[in-house]
């Protein structure tokens, strides 16, 4: 299904990891590193750990249905909390942020002049992640970009996490664009479900773990990659 958005869109809120930056060349390395860091290099403790979280150490590879592709940082910490009772929680917090925060992200697209052209039109550009603030923050200001984008959220930024529309509803206000003038786009059905919860238009990417069959039915349009949004909003 692909329907096409009115002509009066202001602001464009994206999901970071699926969506902005591609999600396996990212979070397989960050997964496979925080696991070998957790078991001390015991390859057997860390396949057992990614089995609790959904991923193959083996293939290096997230299971479609693993929470983390959506989760947030604090429900990893309470999936991984009894396997470590020596640890606090702030202290595995840490480790999990510190290694998100170095992880290598690949862009979706080469972002900067794909921001640049939405500008030009006049966009309020944003981001919603369910990562927490600062590695977001150390991830696009690693891709150059942080700059361009108007508001900027994590789970931990106060507003809530998807699929709560808490920042989806942060967002409009702070760019003072209606959530009928805006786009939600995203990689997972959580970012979809936060957008039609906040009133918003719905684009679904596939550049994450989630297959187009998936997220059709939460989404007003399925696109290859953010790279089709320009087509799809019909600017010039």
């Amino acid at each position: 299904m692909s329907r096409p958005p009115p002509r009066d869109i202001g602001a464009i809120l994206f999901d970071k990891d699926g969506t902005l930056f591609d999600f396996a060349a990212t979070w397989e390395v960050w997964a496979i590193n925080l696991l070998t860091k957790l078991s001390d290099g015991d390859a057997q403790r860390a396949a057992a750990l990614g089995g609790l979280i959904g991923f193959d150490t083996q293939k290096i590879r997230f299971a479609p249905d693993s929470f983390v592709i959506a989760g947030t940082p604090d429900e990893l910490v309470d999936m991984l909390s009894p396997e470590f009772p020596g640890l606090s929680r702030f202290e595995l917090l840490t480790l999990i942020n510190t290694e998100a925060a170095a992880a290598p992200m690949a862009e979706a697209v080469p972002l900067a002049p794909l921001l640049d052209r939405f500008a030009r039109h006049g966009l309020r550009l944003g981001v919603a992640t369910n990562d927490a603030e600062q590695p977001a923050l150390a991830h696009l200001d690693a891709a150059g970009v942080r700059g361009r984008f108007d508001f900027i959220a994590g789970s931990d930024s106060g507003f809530g996490a998807k699929p709560q529309p808490g920042q989806l509803h942060a967002f409009c206000q702070a760019v003072a664009v209606a959530p009928n003038r805006s786009v939600m786009v995203g990689d997972s059905t959580h970012d979809l479900v936060a957008g039609r919860a906040a009133g918003m238009w719905t684009v679904a990417v596939l550049t994450g773990i989630a297959q187009a069959e998936e997220l059709d039915p939460f989404a007003d349009a399925v696109l290859p990659d953010i790279g089709h949004l320009p087509e799809w909003l019909g600017l010039g």
